[in-house]
């Protein structure tokens, strides 16, 4: 059953575990479960996803009820009334603090998008990202005596495919557990030091002003118990309420 963060008459948002797919996709035929049809089952009547996480990003994951109400919700998101809070653990000590502004070109699949255009420009990408806490093991890697990594904040000004891991990757930073944007050899230590298998990637708040009510909405989620007992062995707090 799926952790419901948030519900009211037209949205309910849950904590999506990492690897579950939000919908079903012909690129992942062999897949039996999916976010919005398990929320779908759960409920007992139609969700309408209103924006997307990766399939190895966890966290808040916000769905309307209607179609109307999926609508009125994109023109939040298109207004910029909305804000999300990311948490990533990262390879290296980050720097405090850093506005990247570095145009993305899409990321096109072979399959999916073979009809797409493969020229297109790249497209404006900015990312507020803050450094939280720096911890090192004393465990010789590579030509380091040492393996550090810090624990980053982001805050995703615009919604382009994989911002946040691309970006970070650009200040060679990249996110632990990242195949695809990420440092294979730091995945593969991480995996046999801390037996841990996923992307650190934990879509932690999103904040919204409310389309009908004009309030505004906090909805948080939890690392979850085995992130916390990574930062644990780095040197830092396992108590959750530490890192809202």
């Amino acid at each position: 059953m799926l952790e419901i963060l948030y519900q009211d008459a037209h949205y309910v948002a849950i904590n999506k575990p990492s690897g579950l797919l939000v919908h079903r996709s012909f690129l992942d035929k062999r897949e039996t479960q999916f976010a919005m049809q398990m929320l779908r089952d759960q409920l007992g009547q139609h969700v309408f996803p209103v924006h997307r996480l990766d399939r190895p990003t966890s966290g808040v994951l916000l769905f309307a009820l209607s179609s109307e109400a999926a609508r009125d919700m994109n023109e939040v998101f298109i207004s910029g009334n909305i804000q999300k809070r990311y948490l990533a653990l990262v390879r290296g000590f980050a720097p405090e603090s850093r506005f990247v502004d570095r145009p993305l070109k899409e990321e096109l699949d072979k399959i999916a998008d073979k009809f797409a255009c493969q020229d297109k420009a790249p497209q404006e990408a900015q990312t507020q990202i803050n450094c939280l806490l720096q911890g090192s093991l004393p465990i010789p890697f590579g030509k380091y005596p040492s393996i550090r990594y810090s624990l980053v904040e982001c805050f995703p000004k615009t919604g382009r495919k994989h911002q946040i891991r691309r970006h970070l990757n650009y200040l060679a930073h990249p996110i632990i557990g990242d195949v695809n944007h990420g440092d294979n050899k730091h995945n593969h230590f991480f995996v046999d030091h801390f037996g841990l298998r996923r992307l650190m990637l934990f879509a932690t708040k999103l904040e919204f002003v409310h389309p009908y009510n004009n309030t505004t909405i906090s909805i948080t989620a939890d690392l979850g118990e085995e992130a916390l007992a990574v930062f644990a062995q780095l040197g830092w707090s396992d108590n959750e309420k530490d890192y809202k």
